[in-house]
């Protein structure tokens, strides 16, 4: 009825802007032509690319041996003739395992499966938008009691969603399924992705982010050989046998088994419509799970935390989240992070974004290369049962600035923590005014600081001075201009929101309140530490305003006169 390899299903925007859904072997041979899939939310995106583009593309055409072999394959900017072929061959070898709706073997799902009530639930159930059971999102109309449906394309990517990030705790029981109890199964890991915090690397075409999504030669037997797995690493689809209700708890035979993990037991449910054939119901059951976590080269798509001394039966490397609300810019020390040895404990970025550096410091990609880095991740809570928030960014990346010795890492880093010591100079003056009338500063977890509106205001600024980074890397003058025009932006905007904090002020700040025996808390006194902060931390636009003869470190109005 839907077979995945030649029917389109995957939303897609070709080079000259045009969007249409494409067949799975078409978003593939022709991923040169292609400027990327039209998913969202970032989320389904990456589910997708993970659990079905990446695995076809390197079980068919294999890993680079080489970083040069890797430099070839990029610069020819699409497939070859033979690789082309082998891409169709691979396809049609395997097209009866991407029947969506297979009485025998359908695409990541069970055939037959059922729950020992024979229930069914709402397909809403794989959106966590949705509300559907104990997930209710705020701020929607929409209840379990609305009638849900997708057309079969649509059922086939949030099917994919599902296996990636579906929620923990109590699933269903399966009819077949020994390990269940009273109908239930407890103990359910939330899927795979929701445990990571998700980079992925973007290129100009759906093909070259598939190269920066490759990494060179792994060993795939070796990686099984690692984890204690006495199997062949492949992707679910082209297991021996079609999956069943029983699941079981094992590691992972390497990469392309845990890009393609089946972390539940899923049935979409067609139904004939007057609008042709709809999924309106499904059944969702425990799946496998991951016995420990993968290690980062069969891992490639997170950053990761590194402690040179675990707690005891925790492995050294663990997957780093993502904070839902903030920029990815702010995660730009550990995006940046190399993992060098002297570095000690500490963040480490992905294998993938490490090997961005590799290339770029052996001349494989070009100096000015617009890379794009794709952030993804859910927070969940109550016992990880429910989704609470989502996290999404796409941030540009200069590739420089994955090289360890260039002096554009050394400046996006200087440019991020700027951002940050001048958002941690505002919330101190707003703490010293609040001292100052008797108040207690505000908890960093409560009520609104005066540091997250500037952070809100500096967001378009620093991506701006990423890209004419990317832009401009071989260019020492330019990009030092760039960095003192960023030192402007940040003083006007720090003082914007200053001057709001300080006009705000209770008279009484004025006269101060005393904190001890010796230190008196005065508006005067914090607005002088708060200048004293940020000629600090921006000393280039300081130097520069010494230099045309302004008033060091004033208001920026028409008169040249500081707030007070």
């Amino acid at each position: 009825m839907v077979n995945l390899v030649d029917d389109a299903w995957l939303p897609a925007q070709w080079k000259g802007g045009g969007r249409e859904r494409v067949s799975l072997r078409v978003a593939l041979t022709r991923a040169g032509e292609l400027r990327g899939l039209a998913i969202e939310p970032p989320t389904l995106l990456s589910a997708v690319m993970r659990h079905v583009l990446l695995p076809v593309w390197f079980s068919a055409l294999g890993q680079p041996s080489s970083r040069a072999e890797w430099r070839d394959r990029f610069e020819r900017g699409g497939l070859d003739a033979q690789q082309g072929q082998l891409l169709d061959l691979y396809l049609d070898t395997w097209r009866s395992s991407f029947d969506l709706f297979s009485p025998e073997r359908p695409f990541a799902q069970v055939a037959g499966l059922e729950t020992s009530a024979g229930e069914t639930k709402p397909v809403s159930l794989l959106v966590p938008s949705v509300a559907t059971g104990n997930n209710v999102p705020m701020f929607t109309s929409f209840t379990e009691a609305h009638a849900y449906e997708m057309t079969p394309e649509d059922a086939a990517l949030w099917l994919l969603h599902a296996q990636c990030w579906d929620t923990a705790a109590i699933k269903t029981g399966a009819k077949d399924d020994e390990q269940a109890k009273k109908g239930k199964t407890t103990g359910n890991p939330t899927g795979p992705l929701g445990q990571l915090g998700v980079i992925l690397p973007e290129g100009r075409t759906l093909y070259e982010t598939l190269l920066l999504n490759t990494l060179v030669s792994w060993d795939a037997k070796a990686a099984g050989n690692a984890a204690g797995v006495g199997r062949e690493d492949y992707p679910q689809w082209q297991s021996p046998e079609p999956h069943t209700s029983s699941w079981r708890k094992r590691p992972a035979a390497g990469p392309l088994d845990t890009l393609t993990w089946q972390s539940r037991r899923i049935r979409l449910v067609p139904e004939d419509t007057a609008d042709g054939v709809r999924v309106r119901r499904v059944v969702v059951c425990a799946g496998d799970r991951l016995a420990a976590r993968p290690e980062p080269a069969c891992e490639p798509h997170t950053a990761w935390n590194y402690s040179a001394k675990p707690k005891k039966g925790e492995p050294p490397m663990k997957p780093r989240r993502h904070r839902p609300g903030e920029h990815a810019w702010r995660g730009l020390a550990a995006l940046l992070a190399l993992g060098r040895e002297e570095d000690g404990d500490g963040p480490r970025t992905s294998e993938l974004l490490q090997q961005v550096g590799d290339l770029q410091s052996e001349g494989c990609l070009p100096e000015a290369y617009p890379l794009q880095v794709l952030t993804c991740g859910l927070e969940y809570g109550n016992m990880s049962a429910v989704v609470e928030d989502a996290a999404g960014d796409r941030l540009p990346v200069p590739t420089a600035a994955l090289v360890s010795d260039s002096r554009v890492r050394h400046l996006v880093l200087e440019a991020a923590e700027q951002a940050e010591g001048v958002t941690r100079a505002l919330n101190g003056l707003s703490a010293d005014l609040r001292r100052a009338q008797g108040a207690e500063p505000l908890p960093w977890d409560k009520g609104q600081r005066p540091g997250m509106t500037f952070l809100q205001a500096v967001d378009l600024p620093m991506r701006r001075l990423l890209l004419g980074m990317q832009k401009d890397a071989d260019d020492e003058d330019r990009i030092e201009a760039g960095m003192g025009a960023w030192e402007e932006i940040l003083h006007r905007l720090a003082w914007d929101t200053a001057r709001s904090v300080l006009a705000s002020a209770s008279p009484t700040t004025f006269a101060g309140r005393k904190a001890g025996e010796s230190k008196t808390y005065r508006a005067a006194d914090a607005e002088r530490i708060f200048r004293k902060r940020l000629r600090d931390i921006l000393y280039r636009a300081a130097d520069a305003r010494t230099d045309d003869g302004h008033d060091t470190y004033g208001d920026d109005d028409a008169e040249g006169e500081e707030p007070s």
